[in-house]
């Protein structure tokens, strides 16, 4: 073979290998992809939640949070006020958290202790799989995702402009107000917050 022919090989390789369906920061998910689903997981308040359960909702807004990361935190007064207005009566927008992360800081009991303590009021949820966030390509918290009444993406990203202060632009919110609309998002995809990484736990065979 020569070193035309190796070469050329390798670019090919690259190329088929490389993700056909990611956006400019998320590289797993692009806007307009099927969001994808999660069966049952157990949730702060006892229960247990599965995708399905808010297919009553014209927009659903995902979370992938945390409890030890800093940046999360300071967006929970935030977050909180936002779910609040989702979770109004007659509201057509549903909004779910989930945590990935499996140190004892970010375990269950502890997002137990958290939700109660600050008066969350919204659904928090426990993957230990850690499989949601692979399949959401979620590598930060909090990242965000808002999905439409067909379920694809029409957000992903930060929550807003600004991890600390009075933000200026408000992606998710504004999202979900054009997806309610019928629009598409003004500003579709964002890198995420400068947050914590999601810790990922290692594979047996790493």
């Amino acid at each position: 073979m020569t070193l035309f022919t190796r070469l050329f090989a390798a670019i090919l390789l690259a190329l088929t290998s490389a993700p056909t369906n990611a956006g400019k920061f998320n590289k797993k998910l692009n806007i307009g992809d099927a969001a994808p689903t999660w069966d049952k997981l157990e949730a702060t308040d006892g229960k247990k939640y599965a995708f399905a359960d808010f297919k009553d909702k014209d927009v659903l807004v995902v979370v992938f949070t945390c409890n030890s990361c800093i940046v999360a935190e300071g967006y929970e007064k935030r977050i909180i006020a936002f779910a609040a207005e989702c979770n109004k009566p007659g509201s057509k927008v549903g909004f779910v958290a989930i945590n990935v992360n499996t140190g004892k800081a970010d375990a269950l009991p502890a997002m137990k202790e958290r939700w109660t303590k600050k008066k969350f009021g919204f659904t928090y949820l426990y993957d230990p799989s850690q499989q949601t966030a692979l399949a959401y390509g979620a590598l930060f918290t909090p990242e965000c995702f808002v999905l439409d009444k067909n379920r694809k993406v029409v957000y992903m990203g930060s929550f807003d402009d600004k991890s600390g202060g009075d933000p200026k632009v408000k992606y998710v919110e504004v999202a979900v107000a054009s997806t309610l609309a019928g629009k598409p998002a003004e500003t579709a995809e964002t890198s995420p917050a400068a947050g914590c990484r999601i810790v990922f736990n290692k594979k047996k065979d790493d």
